[in-house]
């Protein structure tokens, strides 16, 4: 047996703590040593099928999560890919996803609800099976696991908000690293319990429920869907679940803190760690949800910003439990021979495996005074093997992660990312402040803003701005906007457009597609 399937067993036939999961609005409770049965008999069919790759897709039932463990029990690798967003072509959908599993080594597909129904509908050259009927409770036999080497656990897929989406293979020796690691930094233990409504596709989702089960915790799950019906019911969970541990993207904080005299009648006073990541961190939005939080018991040390990314399993920053968030402001020269401040989280620490380096690069980070930009790079023990289709990576070299950071006290600051700077007048401006400023405007939308640099092969490049907006006064907003980001920023958006609500692309983890946004205007299509 492999040793993350090994370290995962022995935890879960001996733990006497809980899977709980949200399946039709209401929490049924499901023993460890059960879902262990569940993931052996998943395992067994995988083996008698000679199945080294599964696919799933569903929503995160008991027979779902049960599966994933069962491909470790099997040595088998599992990817997960997400469902349809609003809107989609079910068939169309189902085509698209059978093919991408296909393209990836997948040879079986497991599935439930609707979701199987458009699957098993599509046809095609993967076999897709339910999963109420290979993730059952009985056993008659005892699970005899296979004896060699397991290359692969997760076939990861990437955001892909900065360009192709790739497929990540991370070993089992990688992901049982990056959980011990990031269990080891947080502290965890049995008395914990865990909370959240995050997608299993994704790698933050899905490093959430592994490294809760490794250390043995209660485990709460809820749909991804019943957050975004309702974002406020995450608090109700919380209370319920009496979480210690939770983790959201930044906008999970940023709406809750905006909007937070809808809040009642929850107690935060048993979380101990909250993370934020999974895209860049807003100090503002992050403040507040502090700040608001607060007449609920929620202890602002409990906030955790971190960084981390599919490539390395999840984890590689962390901060230590109870700091809070630490905030780094610089001073910036701005175009007119002003000064303005940047604010930054810094997002701890590598985790024990993992270390992270800075190289210099030349012409980034003049406006930053003392703080010495550069690309991030990262290696460990938490890294994956390579992309499928790729030479597998050497395991002892450093790996650019492709953003922009820098070290300070308490940690690492991550600026933004190295393909999506834009330079305006030999200034080089990040996306993600243009957007944080602009999310200010009255009617723009918070975490619905793109910052582009467009025509940068032109002899004047410039600044575009696309916001989702809703208001009676657009043309007056837009010149807030660009008066605002001109005295904070330092550089005058040379074109703002507005859009509906909605209409800004995004991955399937929710992240703005700004490669995209900026095709679209150079296109001539926004």
């Amino acid at each position: 047996m492999n040793p993350l399937a090994s370290a995962l067993a022995d935890r879960l036939r001996t733990s006497d703590n809980h899977l709980v999961v949200l399946t039709e609005g209401v929490w049924q409770h499901h023993p460890w040593p059960e879902v262990l049965e569940r993931a052996e008999n998943v395992a067994e069919r995988l083996l008698d099928a000679d199945v080294d790759a599964v696919g799933l897709v569903g929503e995160p039932t008991v027979e779902f999560i049960a599966a994933i463990f069962g491909a470790f029990l099997a040595d088998a690798a599992v990817s997960i890919l997400p469902g349809p967003i609003r809107g989609a072509d079910a068939a169309q959908w189902a085509q698209s996803t059978l093919a991408r599993f296909d393209g990836i080594g997948v040879r079986r597909v497991l599935s439930n609800g609707t979701h199987f129904d458009g699957l098993a509908a599509a046809g095609g050259p993967l076999p897709v099976d339910a999963l109420t009927d290979v993730a059952s409770t009985s056993r008659s036999t005892a699970f005899v696991a296979p004896s060699g080497p397991a290359a692969t656990a997760i076939l990861q897929g990437t955001a892909g908000s900065t360009g192709t989406p790739r497929t990540v293979r991370l070993s089992p020796e990688a992901v049982l690293a990056n959980l011990d690691g990031l269990n080891a930094r947080i502290g965890v233990t049995p008395a914990d319990v865990g909370c959240s409504w995050l997608p299993l596709y994704h790698d933050m989702g899905l490093s959430f429920l592994l490294s809760g089960a490794l250390g043995g915790t209660d485990v709460w799950q809820a749909p991804t869907a019943a957050f975004q019906a309702s974002p406020f019911r995450w608090l109700t969970w919380l209370t319920e679940s009496r979480g210690t541990i939770t983790a959201a993207p930044n906008m999970a904080y940023g709406l809750i803190g905006k909007y937070s005299r809808r809040v009642t009648d929850v107690d935060l006073s048993p979380l101990r760690f909250a993370l934020n990541g999974g895209e860049p961190v807003d100090v503002e939005l992050t403040q507040r949800f502090a700040a608001e939080m607060a007449r609920f018991g929620f202890s602002e040390g409990a906030l955790s910003p971190s960084y981390g990314l599919a490539e390395s399993t999840c984890a590689v920053t962390v901060p230590v439990p109870g700091v809070g968030m630490r905030v780094d402001e610089t001073p910036i020269r701005t175009a007119d021979g002003g000064t303005s401040s940047r604010r930054h989280a810094v997002l701890g620490e590598a985790i024990p495996g993992m270390s992270v380096r800075i190289e210099p690069r030349e012409g980034i980070g003049a406006e930053h005074h003392d703080r010495e930009i550069g690309d991030i790079l990262i290696r460990g023990s938490s890294m994956m093997s390579g992309y499928v289709g790729q030479t597998p990576r050497d395991p002892e070299s450093w790996f650019p992660t492709g953003d922009l950071g820098y070290f300070t006290d308490g940690g690492l600051v991550v600026c933004g990312r190295a393909k999506e700077i834009i330079t305006v007048a030999g200034r080089n401006v990040f996306p993600a402040e243009v957007e944080r400023v602009a999310a200010t405007v009255p009617g723009v939308r918070e975490g619905a803003v793109v910052a582009v640099g467009i025509g940068e092969r032109s002899i004047r490049p410039g600044l575009a701005v696309v916001a989702e907006f809703r208001g009676p006064d657009e043309a007056g907003a837009r010149a807030d906007l660009m008066r605002l980001v001109a005295s904070v920023c330092g550089v005058m958006p040379a074109d703002v457009t507005f859009v509906r609500p909605g209409s800004l692309p995004r991955t399937s983890s929710g992240k703005l597609r700004r490669l995209e946004v900026r095709r679209d205007l150079e296109d001539g299509r926004r």
